[in-house]
């Protein structure tokens, strides 16, 4: 538990039925994408969540702001239940959650001007007109790096540093409490994904926003984070301060993505050994008994099979979802 917290997950669940035949009925199975998760976020926290590409970390933050409908659980946003509102009841507090998306590329209009981006959720929501809404444009230019005098020009004359930037300008439109990045700066070059961190990092201490960080890479989450999360096909295995995680990590599987991240010493990175896990991720749509993860767990024993772990804390506000450690048997 998180003190003063912003978010509140509980108990988190998204599964999507697969069609079958030539109308793509339901056939019955589904997808467990995200898989009975639950975490918190303070005011003006971040919390990465990292893990393999289909993970279901980007399904996890598209249902925290609704875009996706969760199958069950809780989201509480400010102590309110957005699990249980209708679309009408949510508009109003959708102004106060955002999302930044993964590719700039795909996610501006090419028919919209920078303008006519950032100004849509001003439109769609109708709280500015005429010279106060081109002032609000320009404002947010401003605070993202970017001049007002590119205000009429089109995606495809920016950089993919700059579109991302209007993406971020697009999401701080309506004054959010807390925002979605989903993988920001995977798609960047490595000098520009230094720069959208540290201004993701500026706009946080400047306006006090609370993000969900989305990653794969282990060494972008931990210089924006202060908690971070692991997934694994659909579950959470191990969430912890960034630093207790980097330097004490309790699951198998953080040690294995740990182990993958290079070190900037060459002596250092000639003595350490590389975690090579087995097998591939297994399918979604027909996960592992017991613990997910012991087909390719370099660590499993007998019960993994058989026993699902619990999520619980291992002490000290570290929490892992694994057998080797006895607070975290059933």
């Amino acid at each position: 538990m998180v003190e003063n917290a912003l978010i509140e997950v509980r108990n988190l669940s998204k599964h999507f039925a697969v069609g079958t035949g030539l109308l793509r009925h339901d056939g019955g199975a589904r997808i467990k994408a995200v898989d009975n998760i639950s975490f918190d976020i303070g005011k003006g926290e971040t919390l990465g969540l990292v893990g393999e590409s289909g993970c279901g970390k980007t399904t996890a933050g598209r249902c925290i702001i609704m875009l996706h409908r969760p199958t069950s659980g809780d989201i509480l946003f400010q102590g309110r239940n957005l699990c249980n509102m209708a679309d009408e009841e949510l508009r109003p507090l959708r102004q106060k959650f955002q999302i930044v998306f993964q590719d700039p590329y795909e996610s501006l209009d090419p028919r919209f001007t920078a303008s006519d981006a950032i100004g849509e959720p001003l439109r769609i929501h109708g709280t500015l007109r005429g010279q106060a809404y081109r002032e609000r444009v320009g404002e947010l230019l401003n605070l993202v790096g970017l001049s007002p005098y590119m205000a009429e020009r089109y995606p495809h004359e920016f950089s993919g540093g700059q579109r991302q930037r209007l993406g971020i300008a697009r999401a701080l439109a309506l004054n959010p409490s807390f925002i979605v990045c989903d993988e920001p700066v995977s798609a960047l070059d490595v000098s520009i994904q230094a720069q959208i961190m540290n201004l993701l990092d500026d706009l946080q201490q400047q306006l006090g926003i609370s993000y969900l960080f989305i990653a794969h890479d282990l060494s972008v989450v931990r210089h924006i984070s202060r908690r971070v999360a692991v997934m694994y096909l659909g579950k959470i295995v191990e969430l912890s301060d960034c630093d207790q995680l980097y330097k004490n990590p309790l699951h198998p599987y953080t040690r294995a993505l740990l182990s993958a991240v290079p070190i900037p010493d060459p002596k250092v990175e000639a003595t350490r050994t590389t975690i090579v896990l087995k097998g591939e991720i297994p399918s979604p749509l027909n996960p592992p008994s017991g613990c997910v993860f012991h087909p390719r767990c370099p660590s499993a024993f007998a019960p993994c099979p058989t026993v699902v772990p619990v999520f619980r804390d291992a002490g000290g506000g570290h929490a892992v979802s694994c057998l080797l450690y006895p607070t975290s048997q059933p």
